[in-house]
Formats: structure tokens, sequence, C-alpha cells
């Protein structure tokens, strides 16, 4: 990989993710500048450019990847065309960035390691909660042994149904499998997952059980896991977005010999730690972009002064995981 001075973004798909959580990270961080953009719709490009000060805009990906200009690409369209452009960026030369989950399945995240590996062009994943404060503690009081050896893992993640009521062509597209490789469950399992191969390593072993039960879409609207990782940490997960709202549930607890610790994943922030001398909350505070951190790495990668901490490689594990825990309900789709 050719070492950037600066490093000049291509953003394909300049949706709702990057208005806001990602896409001013790339012309806020050092050493970085926004440079192109791309969406289908020509004229929702022409206003994001407009107003995030873009100096290009295309409504054709193949256009914005040609860009002499453009020297790193970052994927932001539903998983569905994350293989797709990100193929097509490393063939072109060009280091990529994608969204998270990295693509639909395990297959398709292969298909983008092998090319990664082909053409020497780095590949990483947005699972920024490897690089945000309340994360990175959690890491650091597991490390220093505040609960003693870590022994066991749970999460608990259960949604009202936003979908209830909608026709089939109003469904948004994260519960449309052949777009995002299953529901609500790939879209947010992941992050937690991949939390915890930062956290305790790979997975070697996995299991699961997946049900349509709510039949307001075709894909998977309950998941029930065990797995254990590398490091001997025995996990269990429940996923739900069928409750009444009085039922919404979003909890990460680890338990250790000592103590425990209990976090939520999708409302930032807390961190609550218990052992034998009581409980205490620790409170912490995101970026304003909270892409930016993990934005930042990539950069220093790529101008060869530091390491990403999120991969290509570390994702993939995620999508198999993933893909593990659902095979009972895709079979062979898979």
């Amino acid at each position: 990989m050719k070492i950037l001075n600066t490093v000049r973004w291509g953003i394909i798909g300049v949706g709702d993710v990057t208005e806001v959580k990602s896409g001013p990270a790339f012309y806020k961080t050092e050493h970085s500048e926004l440079v192109a953009v791309m969406r289908r719709n020509a004229v929702k490009a022409a206003d994001y450019a407009r107003r995030h000060n873009v100096p290009k805009w295309y409504s054709n990906a193949t256009e914005l990847i040609g860009d002499p200009d453009v020297n790193a690409v970052y994927i932001a369209t539903p998983p569905g065309s994350h293989a797709k452009y990100a193929i097509e960026a490393m063939k072109a030369g060009k280091p990529v960035y994608v969204e998270k989950p990295m693509a639909r399945n395990f297959s398709e995240c292969s298909e983008m390691l092998n090319v990664s590996h082909e053409t020497g062009m780095p590949l990483w994943v947005a699972y920024y909660r490897r690089t945000l404060p309340a994360y990175l503690k959690v890491k650091e009081l597991i490390e220093t042994d505040a609960i003693g050896k870590p022994l066991l893992v749970n999460i608990i993640l259960f949604q009202p149904p936003v979908e209830r009521g909608l026709a089939k062509e109003e469904l948004p597209w994260h519960v449309i499998p052949e777009i995002s490789g299953g529901g609500n469950y790939f879209d947010l399992a992941c992050h937690q997952l991949d939390y915890l191969d930062f956290l305790f390593g790979p997975v070697i072993k996995v299991s699961g059980i997946a049900a349509n039960r709510g039949g307001l879409y075709d894909a998977e609207d309950i998941v029930a896991g065990t797995w254990e990782h590398e490091s001997g940490v025995i996990g269990t997960g429940n996923w739900c977005f069928l409750v009444d709202e009085s039922l919404e549930e979003d909890k990460l607890e680890i338990t250790g010999e000592k103590g425990s610790i209990i976090m939520p994943c999708f409302s930032h922030g807390t961190v609550i730690i218990r052992d034998s001398k009581g409980s205490k909350e620790l409170k912490f505070t995101n970026p304003e972009h909270i892409s930016q951190n993990l934005v930042q790495q990539v950069v220093d990668e790529l101008r060869g002064t530091g390491k990403c901490v999120s991969t290509g490689e570390s994702a993939a594990r995620t999508s198999l995981v993933m893909d593990k825990m659902v095979e009972n309900y895709y079979g062979m789709k898979k």
C-alpha cells in the first residue's frame, strides 16, 4: 500500500448515516479531505455536496471510483452492494472503509478479503464502538482485573416492531434479506458481537436458533444464541424485535469471578460496575460525529502513523457468527 500524505475521500451512498454520524468526520479529521460524494439520485447527491461543501458529486459509483482526486473510498450504501463496490474500488487501487455489517453474509466478506489480499488494498469496517470512550474503559477494566477473570457475557436486545402496519413496499431495507442479509438482528447485533470479539477474541463455537413470530416481514424477528470465545468466555444472547415498548431493553452484561460490568449498546454513555463493595456508575461522552475516532485511525494507518482496530478480517468473523446463529432459518441461503 502506498503511504498517503493527505487522504482524499470519496463517499458512495450519502444517505442518513452520513449526515452526522460519519460524513463530517471525513473532512473534520486532520490530514483528511472529502472531495467527492455519490448517490444514485443526482439531485440528492448535489444537495449533499452543497450542504457539506464537497467539490464534486456523482450519480454513478464507477465514476467516483475512477476520479483521480479520490484516493480512498467510504462505502455507506445498504449491505447488498458493499461487496460489489468494495471489490471495484480495491481493483482500482483505492483503499476501502465500508459500513457495517461488512456485507450480507460471510461468503461476500470472504470475496472482499480475497480481493484485498490480491490487490494489496486495505479494507476496514465501521465498527466504531471499538474506539468509543465507554467501550475502551470496559476493555481497560477487564484487562486490569477489575472484575476478576471474565467468565460469561450476556446480551439482551428487545425492541418494539416499528414495521407494524407497513405494507411490504413500505418496509425499511433493514428487514429485507436480499438487501440487508437478514432483519434488524443483522443491523444491530453485529455491533454487539464485534465488540465482544474486540474484548475476548474470536468466537470458536457458536449455535443459535432464529424464527419469525410476528409475520411483519420475511426476515427473522427473534434470535437466541450461545457461543464461546477463544479466551474461554461463554456468551449468550437474546434478540427480539416484537415486544411492547414497556419491555424494551438494551443490556450487555459481563460477569467475572469478582464482579460484573453492565452497559447498554445503543444508548451510549453509562457503565455500571458491581463487586463486593457495591456498585458505581461511570459516565462518558461520545464524539459529536460518532465515527470520527475510527476514521482517525483509518487515516493514521493510510498515512503510516498508526493502525486501525477494525479490520476486514475481524468484521468478517462477526458476519460468520451471525450467519451461524440464523442458519436454521435461512438454510442454504447463507
